[in-house]
């Protein structure tokens, strides 16, 4: 799992870097969700069916949010953070019948990424699963 996750990882470093070198104006730069669609090699009827659902699932915690600040106080860290969850399960259960296995399988990995800040962000940590080396010791 960790050599897929690290293939993964590099082969999206790698398209950027190729992209960034080719790339057109900043008008035709692709979208999230074509990038979505290119990673997990999406059909085009998925294509549809996972951006609704992930279109959906924004605007839930977009509402959420507003509901918790439209509220006059100040939510509750611990309580945002379980709605959250809950949302992304109610979004993995319908994107399950519509993704196969696979694909279901990187769309929880590229998830977790962005989650972390570890997707095209550079963010601490590196890929899941990567370790730092110890230091040297003299």
């Amino acid at each position: 799992m960790k050599a897929s996750v690290l293939t993964l990882v590099l082969l999206c470093a790698g398209a950027g870097a190729a992209y960034a070198q080719t790339a057109a104006p900043a008008t035709a730069r692709p979208s999230r969700m074509d990038n979505l669609a290119t990673l997990l090699d999406l059909t085009d009827a998925q294509k549809a069916q996972v951006q609704s659902i992930l279109q959906e699932e924004h605007a839930k915690m977009k509402a959420n949010w507003e509901e918790a600040k439209a509220s006059g106080t100040k939510p509750d860290f611990q309580q945002m953070r379980t709605m959250h969850q809950q949302i992304q399960q109610e979004t993995l259960q319908k994107l399950t019948p519509v993704l196969s296995g696979a694909q279901l399988k990187k769309f929880q990995v590229l998830a977790q990424m962005a989650h972390h800040g570890r997707f095209g962000h550079g963010g601490p940590g590196g890929p899941p699963g990567a370790t730092t080396p110890p230091p040297a010791q003299n």
